[in-house]
């Protein structure tokens, strides 16, 4: 019965339900897309022998290896919203097990710098391949018109979900500032 209930979740609208029939089975299509998603990731998480935290700090490392940042300890515990003694066992497993490497920071010598070795990135790549070649062999079969209107449609939902709660800013968001004289 649990599990029933886990997999028709997805099918249960929240809000009011769209006026055609063509809207509803668009909105269940996205349903079906989203819990598809969810599950491809839950798959690619078991798939890589990591707890949910571990998958996560290693795809946050990758992600900010991608992007030339350095990142510790602290930003890890920040970004997992976990203890520092919590993220500080995560990492040590992830060490022992070859995930991730510990160096010093280049200016502050107080401070360590978490790499994720190539096995790491072997192992998030090979857990998410399946799932994105999927998506890839789907959308290279539509038409470009067919694609623009995916597109299309998407962008104005992801507008619309953005405008209504915006992503938080971070340290690499440009904020324009407000004149307080006026």
């Amino acid at each position: 019965m649990p599990l029933t209930v886990v997999r028709r979740e997805h099918h249960h609208l929240y809000g009011r339900q769209p006026r055609s029939a063509a809207a509803q089975r668009a909105v269940d299509a996205l349903l079906r897309l989203q819990h598809a998603e969810e599950q491809q990731i839950e798959h690619a998480r078991t798939e890589s022998g990591m707890s949910k935290n571990e998958f996560l700090a290693v795809r946050y490392l990758l992600q900010a290896h991608r992007d030339e940042r350095a990142m510790g300890p602290k930003d890890l515990a920040v970004m997992l919203a976990v203890s520092n003694a919590s993220v500080t066992k995560l990492v040590d497993a992830l060490v022992e097990r070859g995930d991730v490497v510990r160096t010093a920071h280049p200016s502050d010598r107080r401070a360590q710098v978490l790499e994720p070795t190539e096995q790491a990135a072997a192992t998030i790549e090979a857990s998410y391949a399946h799932f994105h070649q999927i998506v890839v062999e789907v959308f290279d079969g539509l038409s470009d018109g067919d694609n623009q209107a995916v597109a299309h449609a998407l962008g104005q939902v992801v507008g619309a979900l953005a405008e209504a709660v915006p992503e938080p800013a971070d340290e690499y968001t440009v904020r324009e500032t407000v004149d307080a004289t006026s």
